[in-house]
């Protein structure tokens, strides 16, 4: 009723003058009352506008995949163009959007055009945003994917009301955990929870005593599985609110209650880990000497042993360890030298788990497989 209107930051970035028109083809200008490129989300305001209709916004949690929606939009000038299909997947991440990602996946056939425009249930709610496609033609290809409602409520509220979004920081790295890392931190599955793979110093984490190898099954009391759904959970909650964390920790079930801090700029509110598997014996490592620092910009204060070779066919490589990583811990105890790391490695048993600990660029990950 006042004339706010949701859309995708992409359509409103670089516009010096904006003009909307209703479907009853009344024309108004706006002006944009903030924008959140972090999300693709935007809110602008219709100038002078009257006798204006507000859409129901419903509720995305409650969206399951096969049920029907209809996709509203402009495509290729089209004005009020409506498609129709079913809810495909939910909670997708990894689009490469944006760096908060939670998307609806739908077959509503979305073109250029649709950007910014609604997502409806049967019941008419507003269930998503529409904001992009997977395409090898620049058009319809059957996946569209749409921003949830209550995450673009959520940023909507902000930017309305401070003109930007406010996110919250965790300070700690996180990835998924595969088969072989849940073997060797001695857990039923990998789908126990999330790893902690690395803590930023004067973080929030690192005041409530998390630490690596932690493993996270849940947050406030419910069910941690994926590490996109956390990051968004942990950005999306306000700055200075205590959280409850379940970890799992040397096989013992704790808790831990850390207070967020709000981020700064573009600062990783909780870091996804560089994405990558885990390494094998045709592994070669080299000491860090100031050349090496210089070259991949390690700080003096960190230790470790540079991966120098890795035999593209093994499994290192296989499982996304690089050259130039560094190698701080193997299984679990710290390395300072390629003596140090070579000694503690041959006495691993074929067979047995290695775990190792990396660092890359400003990411820190863990990588874990069985010695071949």
């Amino acid at each position: 009723e006042k004339g706010y209107v949701l859309t995708n930051n992409h359509v409103v970035e670089d516009a010096d003058e904006i003009k909307v028109t209703l479907t009853d083809r009344r024309v108004f200008k706006a002006r944009v009352l903030g924008t959140d490129p972090r999300s693709d989300l935007a809110v602008i305001q219709l100038l002078n506008a009257k006798n204006l209709k507000q859409t129901t916004i419903g509720d995305s949690s409650k969206l399951d995949v096969g049920e029907w929606v209809l996709a509203i939009g402009n495509p290729f000038g089209l004005d009020s163009t409506v498609t129709a299909g079913i809810i495909s997947a939910k909670g997708r991440a990894n689009v490469g959007v944006a760096d908060f990602e939670d998307f609806i996946q739908t077959d509503a056939a979305i073109n250029p055009g649709n950007s910014g425009g609604a997502l409806v249930n049967i019941k008419g709610e507003l269930v998503g945003i529409n904001t992009a496609i997977a395409t090898r033609s620049r058009g319809y290809m059957g996946i569209g994917f749409a921003i949830p409602s209550n995450m673009a409520k959520q940023v909507m509220d902000s930017l309305i009301s401070k003109g930007k979004v406010s996110r919250a920081q965790l300070g700690v790295y996180i990835q998924e955990l595969d088969a072989s890392m849940a073997q060797s931190l001695k857990l039923e599955n990998a789908n126990a929870g999330i790893l902690v793979s690395g803590i930023v110093a004067g973080s929030p984490a690192e005041k409530a005593g998390l630490k690596k190898y932690d493993v996270i099954t849940a947050l406030n009391g419910k069910r941690v599985s994926e590490t996109n759904q956390f990051r968004n959970q942990i950005a999306l909650t306000a700055p200075e609110a205590e959280v409850t964390l379940t970890i799992v920790r040397n096989g013992k079930s704790i808790e831990v209650k850390p207070v967020l801090t709000e981020a700064e700029g573009n600062a990783p509110v909780v870091g996804n880990a560089p994405i990558a598997q885990a390494p094998q014996e045709d592994l070669a490592v080299q000491d860090l000497t100031p050349a090496l620092r210089q070259r991949y910009q390690i700080q003096p204060s960190i230790e470790g042993v540079i991966v120098s070779q890795l035999n593209p066919n093994g499994q290192a490589s296989e499982k996304g360890v690089r050259r130039g990583d560094l190698i701080t811990e193997i299984n679990r105890q710290p390395v300072k030298s390629s003596e140090a790391f070579q000694a503690i490695y041959a006495k691993v048993e074929k067979g047995d788990v290695v775990l190792l600990a990396l660092r890359r660029g400003s990411g820190s990950l863990v990588v874990a497989y069985e010695k071949p």
